[in-house]
Formats: structure tokens, C-alpha cells, sequence
């Protein structure tokens, strides 16, 4: 196809409310040698855009910005340097296009699509090809849309520094999409998922995935305690915390002890076989 001049996508004004949301057209700009256009199929919606939508998350552009951060779409063209994707490859593209290793640093979190940068709610997207990721062919676009955010998070989460392992007790705050994410990474690793959730009937479904232990924390305000009751006294082995300051007091109560018994010092020079800090 014929390389497009022009692109419709939708964006905001300014931070506030989604509902501001608004069409428009705009040009697409020229590839540069290390660049690929993306055609977009689908996008997928996370928390995080809501929250940047309502200024409740700070990143960066607040004016006129193109929205979210995940698509899968098709390789239309490429730059004059590109050797590694063609024309027709189904893409999805990293969370900060220039995030690929290390740690993370102010400089790299300016790329994070959505906040930092312009977003992908758009019909086509101009990304440095370093940033792209092959679609495994199994997958829909639709599928493959709701990975680069939610399931990297998740999956990182788990199988970072310290993956998880075969017999591990893990604990999945909610429903939401980095809760179900990693309620199905730590059960195709072999962990025992204690499921927390408002809804019975979200409790199910994360029954049916895989989820071994339930805890509806509206009836069990004290889950903390039921997750000792549960693991015998000893608390999990990993917990996804997405509550942040509403949940992270009662995380802490119900992680396992990782320097009971250790003489050690933890990574704040506490000695104390009570530690509960994070190592």
C-alpha cells in the first residue's frame, strides 16, 4: 500500500475526564532509518490511561496527547536501516519504546507511550524498531493487545530477580488485568494462588483459572490474618500488591518472614529475625 499522509486518531484536550475525548486528523510523519509504521488493529484500555486521563497519574503531557499505551497492529513500512522486521509483520510494541534493559531513569520513562509520549489510539503509529515485539501467530490482535502493559507486569513481577517457583504460596490482590495476569503466570508455574477479591463472583472465575485458595476481603476485612490461617502461620511467598497505600500495610502482615531465623542483615541493616522489610 501506498505510504498514508494522514492519520484519524482520537485524543484530549487536557487532562480531567475521559470524556473529553475527541477525534481529529493528523499527519503521519516521514519514517526516519531506524523507524516502521505501524497500522493499527487493536488497543487495549489499562488503568493507567484512566488515570492520566483524570490527572491522576503523573506523566508528563497533559495537553492535546494521544491516549494508551498497548496496541498489535501490522508492519506497513519500514526505514532505510530496518533489517530485522517487513512489511506484513504482526508487531506489538514495549511499554517505554526506549526502555529495552537496565534500569529504569527519567530519560527512558519520557518514552512510556500514552503519558511520556504520544499514545497508540491511533490509526497508524510511527515506533523505532527496537521497540517492537513479534506477535506469536496464535494469538488475535485483540489477544495480543493486552500484553505489553498489564502482562510484562505482571510477569515481571513474578519472574524477575527471584521467579517464583513449583510449590510457592502467591497471593493476587483483585481481578483487574495484572491481578489475572499473574494468577495465570504463578498457576502454569506450579505457585498456590490465595485470590483476593470484593466480588464472589469474580472469586470464580478466578477459581476457574486456577486460583486454589478465595478470600472475599468485603466479608474477611482481616484477610491478612486469613492468609496466615491459610499458609499454617508462615504468610506467602510473593504478593502482586495493586492497592498500593490501601493494601500495602496488610501485605507486609501477610508475607512470609523471609529473615525468620536468618542472622542476617536486611538490605536496611536491620538484623531483627522479625524483618519484614522487602529484600
Amino acid at each position: 500500500m501506498a505510504y498514508p499522509q494522514k492519520t484519524e486518531q482520537y485524543f484530549l484536550p487536557k487532562v480531567g475526564t475521559y470524556k473529553d475525548l475527541q477525534r481529529r486528523q493528523a499527519s503521519v510523519p516521514e519514517l526516519g532509518p531506524n523507524e516502521v509504521l505501524v497500522k493499527v488493529h487493536a488497543v487495549s484500555l489499562q488503568y493507567r490511561d484512566l488515570a492520566i486521563a483524570k490527572g491522576q497519574y503523573g506523566a508528563g503531557i497533559t495537553e492535546n496527547f494521544v491516549p494508551c499505551s498497548d496496541l498489535a497492529g501490522e508492519v506497513i513500512s519500514i526505514g532505510s536501516s530496518v533489517t530485522e522486521w517487513k512489511v506484513g509483520d504482526r508487531v506489538t510494541s514495549n511499554f517505554c519504546t526506549d526502555h529495552i534493559y537496565g534500569d529504569h531513569t527519567n530519560e527512558t520513562g519520557k518514552s512510556a507511550l500514552g503519558g511520556g509520549q504520544d499514545g497508540v489510539l491511533t490509526q497508524y503509529r510511527v515506533l523505532p524498531s527496537h521497540a517492537l515485539v513479534r506477535i506469536p501467530s496464535r494469538f488475535s490482535y485483540i489477544q495480543a493487545s493486552t500484553l505489553p502493559c498489564a502482562a510484562v507486569t505482571a510477569y515481571n513481577a513474578l519472574h524477575g530477580p527471584v521467579p517464583v517457583k513449583a510449590g510457592d504460596y502467591v497471593l493476587i490482590q483483585g481481578t483487574g488485568g495484572v491481578s489475572i495476569f499473574a494468577l495465570q503466570f504463578a498457576v502454569a508455574s506450579g505457585a498456590i494462588v490465595i485470590a483476593t477479591s470484593s466480588s464472589n463472583e469474580k472469586l470464580k472465575v478466578a477459581e476457574k483459572l486456577g486460583a486454589k485458595y478465595l478470600i472475599n476481603y468485603k466479608e474477611t476485612p482481616d484477610w491478612d490474618k486469613e492468609v496466615h490461617r491459610i499458609t499454617g502461620g508462615v504468610g506467602v511467598d510473593r504478593i502482586v500488591d495493586v492497592g498500593g497505600p490501601s493494601t500495602i500495610h496488610k501485605s507486609l502482615n501477610a508475607v512470609r518472614n523471609v529473615l525468620q531465623n536468618r542472622r542476617v542483615p536486611c538490605k536496611v541493616g536491620c538484623f531483627t529475625s522479625r524483618c519484614r522489610h522487602l529484600i
